[in-house]
């Protein structure tokens, strides 16, 4: 009986291995170490693992092994096929050794196939005459010579007839020319709204007259471009589709789930419309502006804020100063949802860290390492990337069109919608065929009272298992993102962010201006304090620009502003005419107070400020009334709740001026500014700026 043939080839003593493109003589083997000589009679020890790994690794001389058997494939091929090729394996291998079932098989060598008696050519012109006469057809001993060549490099499927397992063409026998046409027809539709099919037969007849000439090459029938835009469309390109498409962002594009392995390592930012509506502070009923950022590695929600109008990039920059500091629970809610009655998180070990943590809400808190963000205005401007710069966080813009790249979000919007605002009144649903007769009429709470229930469900869903969440030594059990990140900060510890007031100025746009011997002009308002009096009419000590200041303000607050003074600290300069204007207004609202204005004398500039001050004023009462135009609400709208309160003076270790928000900012500690529009007529005080509308900023600072 001969040897096995076929086998996997082996490294011993003696062998010749080629192993860096130069053949070696195998001298000892030690181990899992391989003692090799080279042609110049140097040595060599390798370990056998990095030897076999070498690319151009191969045993000189050996038999090449054959191929492991691809089933998968063998098993597409029709029955009769697979049938014809397991008979001729039996046949193969009876030619190659004599037995039908393989080497070492049981069963008697019959006298034709003996290879101690009779040669490979002879056994296989035996074998060429036995298939004829079987029925196998014509058969020659080149043939079952190839067949026997076919099976040593390829097993089972080397021996299919591959005429039966070829794969048709999905354009069929159509003309090349005529297939490159309606390709290129589909991708100048890409991107653009979607007609008819038949709509593409005039632009592939032009792209054909445009390449080849009119008349070159012959136009196929309707039926055949129907059936091949229906072939090379990609998914959600044809009309006919579901509503529901396929984002055209994972077209081509190989989709790569986001991972993240300590707190903070990435989180992704992004903001939608609520399927929900709220009461707005001038009567209407909309759906408020959710933004959110949440964290990869915990799936925690670690800031959200709702804002009645479109957020802004001061918004997007106030929300990172959220991510960073703990979240106070408020006196309402139960011991359950406090971080020192949570079991999941190490209050313990990290109080001795941070006391705030003491009456904190049992939620993560983590300062970002990076933030994955899509291309928006928002998101790309320059408040938002310089926060980001000055809190060190680094900023991952998404790819263009690919909502894949921040699908952890995406997810966790459809969470929020379907465990939050489905349980509230007013609730839309997804889309308009979800959507209740009396929607409307069911809505009650304001934008307000909704980041109030935000707040506390978001200290449930903290508590909540998470299915993408798993411990490495439980592998069976989902965790809650609290007890997510608990098991993550003991391995990538845990380090407090100090925070303080003056941060969150930083974090507000800036501009330039000039201070001049009034004071400082912004849109014909004048910022004015008796600490300018040093700085009138002289240049900024900064060089490069022209000599102007470093000015910082609030686009939803432009009752005052903040100057960096040659000590480097930024004071606020109040609005000369604040104490006349009890609620905060924006630019826009400005503007239309100005085109609203009637023409006159402006030569006294004074009395024209003072003029649009009070007619001002009189717009926020009108709104507040009940009696001001659609136009009028809505502008007032955009700045409902959204107040910025200044750095406390104490925070540098300079005096606030006298009637300044620093220090009016211990009166009170409440976070809304809806009780200002009930001040009688006759109250000049002005109204206290004071929280972010999620806590109490002034004091948030003082902690640290």
């Amino acid at each position: 009986m001969t040897a096995r043939r076929n086998a996997r080839p082996s490294v011993k003593v003696g062998a010749q291995v080629r192993f860096r493109g130069v053949k070696w003589q195998v001298v000892a083997l030690s181990g899992q170490v391989i003692h090799l000589v080279g042609p110049d009679g140097g040595g060599e020890a390798v370990l056998a693992g990095y030897l076999f790994a070498d690319p151009g690794f191969s045993v000189i001389g050996a038999d090449v092994p054959q191929a492991a058997p691809q089933w998968g494939l063998f098993e597409t091929a029709p029955a009769t096929a697979r049938e014809k090729a397991m008979a001729w394996q039996r046949h193969v291998r009876e030619v190659e050794c004599g037995l039908a079932g393989g080497p070492g098989s049981a069963g008697a060598v019959r006298e034709h196939y003996d290879p101690e008696r009779h040669t490979l050519a002879e056994r296989e012109q035996a074998k060429a005459e036995e298939l004829t006469a079987l029925g196998f057809g014509r058969v020659s001993r080149t043939t079952v010579q190839r067949m026997r060549l076919a099976y040593r490099k390829q097993g089972l499927w080397g021996l299919l007839d591959h005429r039966t397992t070829r794969s048709s063409s999905p354009t069929g026998r159509s003309d090349e020319r005529v297939v490159a046409a309606v390709r290129e027809a589909l991708r100048r539709r890409r991107g653009r709204s979607k007609g008819t099919i038949n709509g593409l037969f005039p632009l592939i007849n032009q792209i054909l007259e445009d390449q080849h000439g009119p008349g070159t090459v012959p136009v196929p029938s309707q039926a055949t471009l129907y059936r091949l835009v229906t072939t090379l469309a990609r998914p959600g390109e044809l009309p006919s589709g579901p509503v529901r498409q396929v984002p055209a962002s994972v077209e081509g594009r190989a989709f790569t789930p986001a991972t993240a392995l300590r707190p903070g390592e990435q989180v992704q930012i992004d903001t939608t419309r609520l399927d929900v509506l709220a009461l707005f502070d001038d009567g209407r009923l909309a759906r408020p502006e959710l933004t959110i950022a949440v964290d990869v590695a915990t799936r925690a929600i670690l800031a959200a804020v709702l804002c009645p109008s479109a957020t802004k990039a001061v918004d997007a920059a106030l929300l990172l100063a959220e991510m960073a500091v703990p979240h106070p629970a408020r006196p309402t809610w139960p011991d359950i949802l406090r971080m020192d009655h949570a079991r999941a998180l190490p209050h313990q070990r990290l109080a001795t860290l941070d006391e705030r943590l003491a009456g904190a809400a049992a939620r993560p808190v983590v300062l970002p390492e990076t933030i994955v963000v899509d291309r928006g205005k928002v998101f790309v401007s320059a408040a938002f990337t310089a926060a980001c710069e000055s809190l060190g966080i680094s900023v991952q813009p998404a790819p263009p069109r690919a909502p894949t790249a921040k699908g952890i979000v995406e997810r966790t919007f459809g969470s929020i919608n379907a465990l939050f605002c489905q349980h509230l009144p007013g609730y839309t649903g997804s889309n308009v065929t979800r959507r209740g007769p009396d929607t409307e009429k069911d809505a009650c709470y304001s934008v307000a009272q909704m980041q109030d229930l935000l707040d506390e469900w978001l200290v449930h869903y903290h508590h909540r298992p998470h299915e993408g969440l798993r411990h490495p030594m439980m592998p069976r059990k989902a965790l809650t993102p609290n007890e997510m990140w608990a098991a993550l900060v003991a391995v990538a510890g845990y380090v407090p962010v100090p925070l303080t007031g003056r941060d969150y100025l930083e974090l507000l746009p800036v501009r330039w201006q000039a201070i001049t011997p009034g004071g400082i002009t912004i849109h014909h308002r004048t910022y004015d304090a008796d600490l300018l009096a040093p700085h009138r009419g002289q240049a900024s000590p900064v060089a490069g620009r022209g000599g102007k200041w470093e000015i910082h303000y609030n686009p939803h607050d432009v009752r005052q502003i903040w100057v960096r003074l040659p000590d480097g600290e930024l004071t606020e300069i109040p609005w000369i005419h604040r104490d006349h204007v009890h609620r905060p207004f924006d630019e826009r609202t400005w503007q239309h107070i100005r085109t609203q204005a009637v023409d006159g004398n402006h030569s006294d500039t004074k009395q024209h400020e003072a003029a649009l001050a009070d007619a001002l004023d009189q717009l926020m009462r009108r709104v507040t009334s009940g009696h001001a135009t659609t136009t009028e609400r809505a502008l007032m709208a955009r700045t409902a709740h959204r107040p910025l309160p200044p750095a406390r003076d104490g925070d540098h270790g300079t005096e606030a001026p006298a009637g300044s928000p620093a220090q009016q900012g211990d009166a009170g500690n409440d976070d809304s500014i809806d009780d200002l529009d009930n001040l009688p007529d006759d109250d000049p005080s002005p109204a206290p700026a004071t929280g972010f509308g999620l806590y109490n900023a002034h004091e948030e600072a003082d902690k640290w």
